[in-house]
């Protein structure tokens, strides 16, 4: 049986580690620089060669960066847990060139403020992600939690999930916002009875539901301004 290539078959000083100490980031390829984010390989599948299918299947590092967890887990060698580390250094980047301490102050006067805050995140998904706004008594947005991905249902988003973070955030108030892949923002009944059992349970623990937001890539709406609940 051929043996895998792995890093150790390297010289230690072409190591992507060793290279990293020695000439800095920028000397690293897009390959090397993945393959010290996976951290190791597999049985069978060494760390370099799964980097380097990574680039083969998806094309360039944009693409991997918007891969799904169920996408990047098609790869051979990359499990759940290296695609959650694939998904977290790219996310890093991202919140590098928008700063979560520079984002905007969301009101309920306008709907079209909480789409620029989170439309980047929605973007092009194919499956629905329901996301949470935190906001503090001037309606200044705390924190942006993602919820669930996945159809809208109870069983996915449950008001336990949705509150604990709220709740976490000593927020006042709370938004919701989630993407229809079909580019059409009309809210279903799951949206409308969702959203009626979320407002319930936010009158209990005194967080006020401001709004749900259903956002798509060239259009959006607002269940609040329809009187929807």
């Amino acid at each position: 049986m051929k043996k895998s290539f792995t890093v150790h078959d390297l010289p230690l000083s072409e190591r992507p580690r060793e290279r990293l100490l020695k000439l800095g980031t920028e000397a690293l390829s897009s390959q090397e620089i993945l393959a010290l984010i996976l951290g190791r390989g597999t049985k069978g599948e060494s760390v370099i060669h799964i980097a380097e299918e990574l680039i083969h299947k998806f094309g360039n590092l944009k693409n991997i960066a918007q891969a799904s967890i169920e996408e990047l887990t098609q790869i051979t060698g990359i499990g759940p847990a290296k695609a959650a580390q694939i998904k977290a250094a790219f996310e890093l980047s991202r919140r590098l060139e928008d700063p979560v301490d520079e984002r905007p102050k969301i009101t309920v006067k306008s709907p079209e403020d909480v789409v620029k805050s989170v439309k980047s995140q929605l973007k092009g998904k194919k499956k629905e992600h329901f996301l949470l706004l935190s906001l503090d008594t001037r309606n200044h947005l705390i924190e942006t939690h993602k919820i669930s991905i996945g159809s809208l249902d109870s069983s996915i988003v449950h008001p336990r999930e949705v509150f604990k973070e709220a709740i976490s955030d000593s927020a006042a108030s709370v938004i919701f916002a989630h993407n229809h892949p079909s580019g059409d923002p009309t809210p279903s009944e799951d949206d409308i009875k969702l959203t009626k059992r979320l407002v319930e349970v936010g009158e209990i623990l005194g967080i006020e539901v401001l709004d749900h937001i259903i956002i798509c890539d060239s259009d959006h709406l607002s269940m609040k301004a329809k009187n929807l609940f």
